[in-house]
């Protein structure tokens, strides 16, 4: 089953929900907040980013200004920003999408890209 990892706040994520739901893809929502997404999952999506740790980011949260991520993302190892990712879903970048059945990681929601990777 279809991982999404959400903020009920974010109209991203409703925008992605509801895209998901008009091309009947079943999925599961997952509070990002509460329930961030696991090493595993996170480390998938950062192979699928060839490594671009920031493309996992949310840059526009108040979370990653706030904690000078910005200043500090190139002194930092992948595995400690993955840490930080684990502990604090408000700094990845949502809608989160994890299929493990098929190892597809969706970072953010843009629905021509969705549209292919679903096709």
């Amino acid at each position: 089953m279809l991982k999404v990892y959400v903020y009920s706040g974010c109209s991203t994520c409703r925008q992605a929900v509801k895209w998901l739901t008009n091309v009947g893809i079943p999925f599961t929502t997952i509070p990002i907040r509460e329930t961030p997404p696991s090493i595993e999952e996170l480390t998938g999506a950062l192979a699928a980013r060839n490594g671009e740790i920031r493309k996992l980011l949310n840059t526009s949260g108040q979370d990653y200004r706030t904690l000078g991520l910005k200043d500090q993302l190139p002194n930092l190892s992948s595995a400690a920003v993955l840490k930080q990712l684990t502990e604090n879903g408000n700094l990845i970048k949502r809608p989160f999408v994890v299929d493990s059945a098929r190892e597809r990681y969706l970072v953010g929601f843009k629905p021509e890209e969705w549209a292919q990777v679903f096709a």
